[in-house]
């Protein structure tokens, strides 16, 4: 495989790429034009991709403009309320129907010729309706905008071209045991706190994707200096003791991962004692999960299960990734005046060609929290893991320079390795959903991420 890299893709060749057997992945799959383009085809027009949250448009015939992969879209709400996810290309020529970024229109008019369609995506009309100027080969109805499969999950928006794929919750499987402890845990959902943060970073975005797999190692590394200035809690320069990413349950499936962080570590890091001898009600009340005040216990308890009550409870989700680029951290966050906050952050890496990403940023608070607890989530997302954030620096500065070493025609010759292998392990109080991995956090979680991506990939 090391000395067989080269140009070009052939559908069954990705394993050239990608040792199963040994667990190696190629620093090619981060360079090579091909398999980008094979991406686009196979990943990004047929995945569930994350455009943003209904809240972004809340009001008939708000809009954004959002991209699936190099496919620039249209999310849009109609006036009977539903949301609509339209290809914004128009029909007549190619050209970008809406050239704004977000706003409020009844109808979306190309400046080119003027043909104009309805927030649903269906066509209106072309400029002198008695010449007929769209033509008589094709109906009004077959002169509508594509549209993409739209699924709103917590209020979520997630699309897909594929319209025939699996549905959203197929592709979740047995993940969405969890996830909907992040999303659908309260009676009102989640409140976007304003438009995401975007930029434009150097780098392949499976760098920043499969990190984003529930990778709990470079914590002791590369956010070391964060660990030994208190800044993540604990302290000072008790960075390996008080590393809340090593210890705890890894969960993944379909290449969707969470990393579950034990409530008595996060618990004796920020306060310095321990949850261990308490009941799951005791350590809920003590330390809610991550955006959630003590408030909303009650809506916790009406909308979780037993199971999910005792995992928010144990080791509640924190960290971890929806197949394919979507990033996730529900996070305490430590706030300058020595308090206890909560960040509540969604990221997506959406590709810019093989060598570019656009890193987009959601800041999120449940829509039923005070707007004093709104603010305090808003600065302790942007502090944290905002695009400026003490974390996301560090991340980000690592990205850039694993794509660099790819373009060398040695460098990638080189393989990125996931050999240090934990096994399932579940323990006898957890529940029976999807792959669980308990213990010292490894690469089973990102593993699994590159296997779910060789399978579509050579499917």
């Amino acid at each position: 495989m090391l000395d067989n890299v080269q140009k070009g893709f052939a559908k069954d060749s990705i394993s050239r790429y990608i040792d199963l057997e040994n667990r190696e992945v190629s620093l090619a799959v981060l360079h090579d034009e091909a398999i980008y383009e094979e991406e686009l085809h196979r990943i990004f027009a047929k995945s569930w991709l994350m455009l943003g949250h209904d809240t972004e448009i809340p009001n008939p015939n708000d809009y954004v403009v959002r991209f699936m992969g190099e496919d620039q879209v249209i999310v849009a709400r109609s006036p009977d309320g539903s949301v609509h996810v339209s290809l914004n290309v128009c029909p007549h020529r190619g050209m970008h129907v809406c050239i704004s970024d977000s706003g409020n229109t009844r109808a979306h008019k190309c400046i080119y010729h003027g043909w104009a369609f309805r927030p649903d995506g269906s066509f209106i009309g072309a400029p002198v309706e008695r010449e007929q100027m769209h033509g008589k080969i094709k109906t009004k109805k077959e002169l509508g905008l594509k549209q993409a499969r739209v699924h709103l999950y917590g209020g979520l928006i997630f699309a897909s071209f594929d319209q025939n794929g699996p549905s959203f919750e197929e592709s979740l499987g047995e993940m969405k045991f969890y996830y909907d402890m992040l999303f659908q845990r309260t009676d009102n959902g989640l409140e976007v706190l304003g438009p995401p943060q975007r930029l434009t970073i150097d780098a392949n975005w499976k760098t920043a994707g499969e990190q984003s797999a529930s990778d709990g190692y470079h914590m002791l590394t590369l956010h070391q200096s964060l660990l030994e200035r208190g800044v993540m809690g604990g302290e000072p320069n008790s960075a390996h003791e008080s590393a809340p990413a090593m210890y705890g349950v890894n969960v993944a499936g379909n290449g969707h991962t969470l990393r579950c962080i034990p409530a008595d570590t996060t618990f004796t890091m920020m306060a310095g004692s321990t949850t261990e001898d308490m009941t799951d009600a005791q350590r809920l009340e003590l330390m809610p999960p991550p955006g959630i005040t003590k408030e909303l216990l009650p809506q916790l308890a009406k909308h979780m299960s037993p199971e999910q009550m005792h995992v928010l409870a144990k080791a509640p989700p924190v960290v971890g990734n929806i197949f394919p680029n979507v990033g996730i951290l529900f996070i305490y966050v430590p706030l300058r005046d020595g308090s206890l906050g909560s960040g509540l952050v969604l990221h997506t890496m959406n590709p810019r060609g093989p060598h570019h990403f656009e890193w987009s940023t959601w800041f999120f608070a449940e829509n039923d929290t005070s707007e004093n607890v709104k603010a305090m989530m808003r600065a302790a997302c942007a502090q944290g893991v905002g695009t400026s954030g003490v974390i996301e620096q560090d991340d980000s500065d690592t990205w850039p320079h694993m794509s660099e070493s790819a373009r060398g025609v040695v460098g990638r010759t080189e393989t990125m390795k996931y050999q240090a292998i934990l096994g399932q392990t579940r323990a006898a109080d957890w529940p029976d959903k999807a792959e669980v991995y308990e213990g010292f956090s490894k690469d089973d979680c990102q593993w699994n991420w590159w296997k779910n991506y060789h399978a579509i990939m050579t499917r």
